[in-house]
């Protein structure tokens, strides 16, 4: 039997989009499916081929349900794929919600953009699934407990870990067949802290050939939070939002930190440290997960703590357009949760272009935010945003709270990595962005001496006995490697559009503004002529 080929189409010098495929033999096998989320550029990936045949594809293994790691997984099966995805009972039933409320985002922003479209003569563009296609897809799944070894195709076996980041999470040990050449493959899917309210900490074996390892905050030290600490933070900043008309904002996904943020909110109110107001959870989706955290609640550490927030009298959620909308008629200091956690779609959105121009807003940042987010640009400071179209000041107090965090920060991922040694024959990094991967390296070389390798997009290794052997790359990448991971020219374009509006705002008088004005276009018309000069020289050669 041929070494096994392991090939990272996704989360490969960005965080999302996770998706690796796995050759041995005849055998081809998908471990995550995930979704590109942050720039643009990133994010037109979503709508192009797969490089690689979906029909093709023996079977999927899913470290959890997280749209990074499962979102693409109905356009997989609308593109031929029918074989069986394996996963945990419990990200099962999340997906079974997760993947539907994708869908029907999906077609919401298609049609929002085939309406602008018609208005600007273009072309309509169809959504990458609908939920439809995501309920079709779900006889697709098969549960397997953690600890159960399962064969995922002849010759190959895997069996799931709890990785401590989300309900139903799981690391996955592969293992090839053969005596002689047996390969063990750990994937570390997305790892958890040490302490986090609803999960246990994360477990896997040791002795392993290969590592596929996160690094998303490899370059990052959290504060250690107990649960006590993480409250009394939390109850300082609610304090310190609390105003007789405000609100106080919280962007969260909608699986497991909302129902974290809720918990501790209702027991800070249940102990009488803050006073009680209105809590709302303006997502559907959260919702829906909050009735699929209850159905797993006996196994949950805080399950109890969890119910009762829950039942809280002054805990409301909203579920219709409708609703939603009536929110922006409520008097006096309240909380609203609201997805997404990184502000790129739904009700949050709405919720930040009505409150943000307003100094009686906090909003709270309570998880990681991708390069070229919304969500990240509000925590590096903007003065100024463009959501929906329109250009939206900020006056809002923008705090963080990376107490919540499902990752392990730097310190527990180089504990985790050290826990399963010996590791024979190579750690490939992935899913964390340039300096993260190349801080946890840093961290990590005396510590495991093997090679430690950043493939980028759609690399592709032998894993060889002795070494992971590069494979020729393909002759037109789909990003390049400064790409992934990064604010893009369309985050540049928007800012320049900020900082024209600005600096036309604050000119003193008409004479200003059109001086202004005839420098840009001078500027533009220079460029054109040098682009125009490039293309004819590349013409002549």
């Amino acid at each position: 039997m041929s070494d096994p080929i392991l090939h990272f189409h996704g989360a490969a010098g960005s965080v999302t989009g996770s998706c690796f495929l796995l050759e041995f033999g005849k055998a081809r096998i998908l471990v995550d499916c995930g979704m590109f989320q942050g720039s643009k550029t990133e994010k037109e990936l979503n709508y192009r081929p797969f490089p690689f045949e979906p029909s093709s594809i023996d079977c999927v293994l899913l470290t959890h349900a997280h749209i990074d790691h499962s979102g693409l997984l109905p356009k997989l099966a609308k593109n031929g794929f029918s074989g069986p995805i394996f996963a945990t009972p419990a990200t099962i039933d999340l997906c079974s919600i997760m993947l539907q409320d994708s869908g029907h985002i999906q077609e919401s922003e298609v049609e929002q953009l085939n309406r602008r479209n018609r208005w600007r003569s273009r072309e309509p563009v169809e959504a990458i699934y609908t939920a439809d296609d995501a309920r079709r897809l779900m006889p697709q799944f098969r549960g397997v407990d953690y600890g159960q070894w399962q064969a995922a195709t002849e010759g190959v076996r895997f069996r799931f870990w709890n990785s401590g980041h989300l309900l139903g999470a799981a690391s996955i040990e592969l293992e090839t067949a053969g005596e002689q050449d047996r390969r063990r493959i750990l994937f570390s899917g997305d790892i958890g802290p040490q302490t986090k309210l609803l999960e246990r900490p994360p477990e896997a074996p040791a002795d392993v050939d290969y590592l596929v390892c996160e690094s998303t905050y490899g370059d990052r030290e959290r504060d250690e939070y107990t649960t006590q600490a993480r409250r009394l933070r939390l109850q300082e900043i609610v304090a310190k939002a609390y105003q007789s008309n405000g609100v106080l904002l919280i962007p969260s996904f909608a699986v497991e930190r909302t129902q974290e943020v809720l918990t501790d909110l209702i027991a800070l109110m249940d102990q009488g440290t803050l006073a009680r107001c209105p809590v709302v959870i303006d997502s559907p989706l959260a919702s829906r997960a909050t009735n699929v955290f209850k159905k797993h609640a006996r196994s949950a550490i805080n399950g109890e703590a969890f119910i009762r927030g829950l039942n809280a009298p002054n805990v409301g959620f909203t579920e219709s357009a409708e609703q939603s909308k009536a929110l922006d008629f409520v008097t006096g200091f309240h909380i609203i949760i609201a997805a997404s956690g990184m502000c790129e779609a739904g009700r949050i959105r709405h919720r930040l272009r009505n409150w943000l121009w307003r100094p009686e807003c906090t909003v709270l940042i309570v998880g990681f935010q991708a390069a070229g987010t919304l969500g990240r640009v509000l925590q590096e400071g903007a003065s100024v945003v463009r959501i929906q179209g329109d250009e939206i000041k900020v006056r809002a107090t923008i705090a963080v709270l990376d107490a919540y965090s499902g990752h392990a920060d730097a310190s527990e991922l180089q504990e985790w990595v050290t826990q399963r040694r010996p590791i024979h024959k190579g750690l490939f990094l992935v899913h964390g962005e340039e300096p993260a991967r190349h801080a946890m390296a840093a961290r990590l070389k005396q510590l495991v001496p093997v090679a430690i390798t950043f493939p980028c997009l759609d690399a592709g290794y032998r894993l060889t006995d002795t070494f992971a052997e590069p494979i020729v790359p393909p002759a037109y990448p789909r990003l390049q490697p400064e790409e992934a991971g990064h604010a893009d020219w369309h985050n540049e374009y928007q800012n320049l559009l900020l900082d024209m509006s600005d600096r036309l705002s604050r000119a003193a008088d008409r004479k200003h503004r059109d001086v202004i004005l005839r420098r840009l276009r001078r500027a533009l018309e220079a460029g054109t002529d040098s682009e125009r000069n490039r293309r004819n020289e590349n013409a002549v050669n």
